[in-house]
């Protein structure tokens, strides 16, 4: 399963990225506007800490414009993904952009239908969101073994991108169901390297250890 890094700060995506285990970015307009920065600059310096894809989103709702922004947020850097949203001006937005070349993360999702769509449309990722559907009493987590039995079915190339995951269980259930991808804020992505036994065993390694009074070095 590749972990992406849901945040617009470069100070974070920098630590994440040393880690060794981070294999991407994702970004919206909301995380953008938090940074204060201008988008292009953000995107650009972000694509320059990582080889993997960083989502881009566009900001329009008619298709004309949307292509335009996509093709733009494309030439910022070689590997920028662009995001549309899962609506009727997005699906045409990532059919025509797919055909280009360029790679479509179609966000928003929230029913294993319009991951269907996506899928046609030649999406590269599909963003369903798992943290709001539990927010209103439905189940994220059953959303996701839908798409990943589907696309299994008809062997789509598309691949399921968790989104708006919440905490380390989200992840957990995210791979166990087989999804391909799972983008977190970088609290949940640290969480996941958490546990009290772990700490608890540290402490006692080195208790004893500087009882030894002995240096490795």
């Amino acid at each position: 399963m590749k972990f992406f890094v849901d945040t617009a700060d470069v100070a974070e995506i920098r630590s994440l990225v040393g880690t060794g285990f981070l294999d991407g970015v994702t970004t919206n307009p909301s995380l953008i506007a938090k940074s204060g920065r201008k988008m292009s600059e953000v995107i650009a310096e972000i694509c320059a800490l990582t080889d993997g894809p960083v989502s881009a989103e566009v900001t329009a709702t008619d298709h004309e414009t949307m292509l335009k922004e996509g093709r733009y947020l494309r030439g910022i850097a070689s590997n920028v993904c662009v995001k549309v949203p899962l609506t009727e001006a997005g699906l045409r937005t990532c059919k025509v952009l797919s055909e280009e070349g360029t790679p479509v993360n179609v966000t928003l999702c929230f029913s294993a239908n319009q991951a269907l769509l996506a899928a046609k449309a030649g999406a590269t990722f599909i963003s369903p969101f798992v943290g709001r559907l539990d927010d209103i009493g439905q189940d994220g987590m059953g959303l996701i073994a839908d798409v990943v039995q589907i696309y299994k079915n008809y062997a789509f190339k598309t691949e399921v991108l968790v989104a708006s995951i919440r905490h380390p269980v989200h992840v957990l259930q995210s791979a166990k169901l087989g999804a391909h991808v799972g983008t977190m804020p970088p609290a949940v992505i640290r969480g996941l390297m958490k546990h009290p036994l772990t700490d608890r065993g540290l402490e006692a390694f080195l208790a004893d250890w500087a009882k030894t009074g002995q240096s490795i070095l």
